[in-house]
């Protein structure tokens, strides 16, 4: 939901967003096309749209649905979230390969939290 609002408006054009549905509209569906309706704030829109949707796994290919975290709560942490994902972008800056004492203690954590895959996708972008 958040992705589509992002692709509407960009540029110095004018824009429009025209949205079609087929009878009958699902409780979530009339959420979604509201909520699109009432703001055009992304940040508010992506929040409502994890919200209802769940953040799925982060580190793999499920876009939607629970994630399997054993401790955190995407929905109540996300500033711990955003602390975690500064520190790992900057890991991955000083040490791209996970080679030097952060690095490896990075790849036995998500070996341990079976994730480990993660690490043939980080060049990917």
């Amino acid at each position: 939901m958040h992705q589509l609002r992002g692709r509407v408006g960009r540029g110095a054009a004018d824009s429009t967003c025209l949205m079609m549905y087929q009878p009958p509209l699902s409780e979530a569906g009339n959420r979604r096309l509201t909520l699109l309706r009432d703001t055009d704030d992304g940040f508010r829109i992506a929040e409502e749209d994890l919200a209802m949707r769940g953040a799925g796994d982060l580190i793999g290919t499920a876009q939607s649905g629970l994630p399997r975290f054993r401790i955190a709560d995407l929905e109540r942490q996300g500033a711990l979230m955003a602390v975690a994902q500064a520190d790992a972008r900057k890991l991955l800056h000083d040490d791209p390969a996970l080679e030097g004492p952060r690095g490896q203690a990075a790849r036995v954590l998500l070996w341990l939290m079976e994730q480990d895959r993660a690490i043939r996708l980080m060049g990917v972008g």
